[in-house]
């Protein structure tokens, strides 16, 4: 009795007012009225049946009395079983076992009530084919009433929001693309909705899936009448090579269709699926499969070990940071001169390792006297620095900051390395430090020449590592972030030349291969890292437009303001003079890069800072081309300084 006056609780507590204007659910009490209705009508229409078949009933004076037991029984079970309770339009197998259950007791609470009415009586209280019919009949009528609502629901919520759905093709019909197909259908009340299936295979034309067509690409891409059907195509990117997302991504936007991509439910809930579809973006074609680091490696070198991070509140510096947090340190030193990128990475940073023992230190590497008293106080295991200028027109037009922060810094932290026996040092360069054109490739050239010299020194016992990098992808500064900015604002988007190329890596990938390469050789390498093929930035910038949804040079402008000073429309990893060496690892190799004794290039560094100190531009860079003789300048004004090179050379 008690269950039972619980059970009304709870349906009374339930949702039981129609809003009209806000139905989402069937409420519960119209559930159960329209359950009761579909036991008489089952019980009617069983009976109605053997009576067609002339079979006669037991006790028909008694009729009425026998069907409101019926409708009293199935309806005890119904709150046992709670039958009434799901939400309809959310309906599922697990509600067809519960209508299972309630009016399979029923049937068998009726058939032994049947059978003792028989043992007193002699005849049975209800006829047994009755019954069973009844059983089949009431189960499939709820379990369809079911289903019709639901799928009632989901066509009322479509239509309600049709006008701004986007109606997606999904690119695929495997497993992956199948689960988020479901749940784009499962979840009507986000802006997407399903309208067919595209695949490269030809044998599907005429097969359905999830009750959607499958089209062929060719076929598809061909029939500009089935195109208009379609706002996007929608992709997942971690089953597709690089090839195949291109692909895809060519023939979407050549023909209008807006690209979208989706995580795998590998990677994220069901629930949460349709909500992680996002646009496709730039960075998703140029990101390749990441490098592999050998965790426990890297993991030994970082484990209960003090580590310092110079230029820590940077792209690569903060992602150092991140990384290495990773592995337990016992104490992390994250060290910049920017005050405020500093400040936002120690909240970042404190509230993502609550654990982790960080200090966050704003000094200036070229300043040795501050440097110094953080190396002797903290006794670094693992330097990494990353701390440097590194935008060309800026540099180009002040050198000698470039000499303060990337050579005089440089050796600064270089040489405390050296004095506190730290165990690896691994500078961040760039691959702008390669046959450079302009003051910034030059500066960082000779801060490697700096720290590799510093190898054979006497009674040197750290390995001075470099690490060598092509462009950032979503760095301060770089290009992308750029021409995001640029299309935001209508365009136009600036390029300096239309044949000007680059090297792109993730910021992920900059930090594995620094990570790895501090546990590799036996110092005094510069590593550098299988990059792939370089890009055209005219074609990146292209593809970006078409991504946000415009067309090159109709929406979105695209100009050519000529090349700036000191930059080249190329870059490289390796000089034309050096070789290089394969590693265990297939994606890095050492370069081997001529050197020059630690004596020659401190003289020269010496002198290079007291020109800088002086503020004498042209000395500067005078000298900084005596340390690295292939600094050629490009569109610059120390120009004038090779053409006197050659002068002489020629006399």
């Amino acid at each position: 009795m008690k269950k039972l006056l619980h059970a009304f609780s709870v349906l009374y507590d339930g949702d039981n007012i129609l809003k009209i204007t806000k139905l989402r659910y069937v409420p519960r009490w119209l559930v159960i009225i329209i359950d009761v209705l579909i036991v008489l009508f089952s019980i009617v229409l069983s009976s109605l049946f053997l009576e067609k078949l002339h079979v006669r009933d037991s006790f028909p004076e008694y009729t009425f009395r026998k069907i409101i037991i019926v409708i009293v029984v199935n309806v005890l079970f119904m709150f046992v079983f709670k039958t009434y309770a799901g939400i309809i339009r959310h309906s599922t197998f697990f509600d067809f076992f519960k209508i299972m259950f309630s009016s399979g007791s029923t049937l068998v609470t009726l058939l032994v009530a049947n059978y003792c009415v028989e043992v007193l009586l002699g005849r049975t209280l209800y006829l047994y084919p009755n019954l069973f019919l009844y059983f089949f009949i009431s189960v499939s009528a709820m379990f369809f009433f079911r289903m019709v609502t639901k799928q009632f629901f989901n066509m009322l919520i479509d239509y309600k929001g049709f006008s701004y759905k986007v109606k997606v093709a999904v690119v695929g019909v495997g497993d992956a693309s199948v689960s988020v197909a479901r749940a784009i259908m499962h979840n009507p009340s986000y802006p997407y909705r399903l309208y067919g299936f595209l695949t490269k295979r030809s044998d599907s034309n005429r097969a359905m899936l999830l009750g959607h067509k499958i089209y062929n690409q060719e076929h598809f891409f061909k029939n500009e009448n089935l195109i208009k059907k379609f706002d996007a195509v929608l992709i997942i990117k971690e089953i597709m090579t690089k090839q195949e997302l291109e692909e895809w991504m060519t023939l979407a936007l050549d023909h209008g269709l807006k690209v979208l991509k989706a995580p795998s439910l590998s990677k994220m809930r069901d629930s949460d699926l349709v909500g992680g579809i996002r646009q496709l973006q730039i960075e998703d074609l140029l990101n390749r499969k990441p490098i592999k680091i050998e965790n426990e490696e890297v993991k030994k070198r970082h484990f209960k070990k003090n580590v310092l991070v110079t230029g820590g509140a940077g792209s690569i510096g903060s992602e150092i940071v991140r990384q290495v947090a990773q592995f337990n340190p016992s104490l992390i030193i994250v060290l910049d001169q920017a005050e405020s990128p500093l400040y936002e990475l120690e909240l970042e940073l404190r509230e993502k390792f609550p654990d982790q023992n960080f200090k966050f230190i704003l000094a200036d590497i070229s300043n040795k006297y501050r440097l110094e008293k953080i190396f002797e106080e903290h006794q670094f295991s693992m330097v990494y620095h990353a701390a440097a200028y590194k935008h060309v027109p800026l540099i180009e037009d002040n050198p000698h900051e470039a000499i303060f922060v990337n050579v005089l810094g440089t050796k600064n932290v270089a040489l405390l390395s050296k004095k506190y026996k730290v165990n690896r040092f691994v500078m961040v360069s760039t691959d702008k430090a390669v046959n450079p054109t302009n003051v910034m490739g030059a500066s960082k050239r000779a801060a490697e020449l700096f720290v590799q010299s510093l190898q054979n020194s006497e009674g040197n016992i750290t390995k001075f590592i470099t690490t060598r990098f092509g462009n950032v992808l979503g760095s301060n500064g770089s290009v992308i972030p750029h021409f995001k900015k640029q299309i935001e604002k209508g365009g136009p988007i600036t390029i300096t030349h239309p044949d000007i190329i680059r090297y792109f890596m993730t910021i992920p990938e900059a930090c594995e291969l620094v990570l790895q390469a501090g546990t590799m050789g036996n110092g005094g390498e510069i590593y550098v890292f299988d990059m792939g093929e370089p890009v055209k930035i005219l074609d990146l910038a292209k593809r970006m437009i078409k991504l946000s949804g415009y067309t090159p040079d109709l929406d979105i402008k695209i100009s050519f303001i000529g090349l700036r000073p000191g930059e080249k429309l190329y870059e490289e990893l390796l000089s034309d003079n050096a070789m290089t060496i394969p590693t265990h690892h297939e994606k890095i190799m050492i370069s081997k890069d001529p050197s020059i004794s630690f004596e020659e290039i401190d003289i020269l560094c010496v002198q290079i800072i007291k020109s800088a100190i002086k503020r004498d531009r042209l000395e500067v860079v005078k000298i900084l081309k005596t340390i690295v003789p292939e600094f050629i300048s490009n569109n610059s004004e120390f120009e004038i300084l090779d053409a006197k090179n050659e002068e002489i050379t020629m006399l």
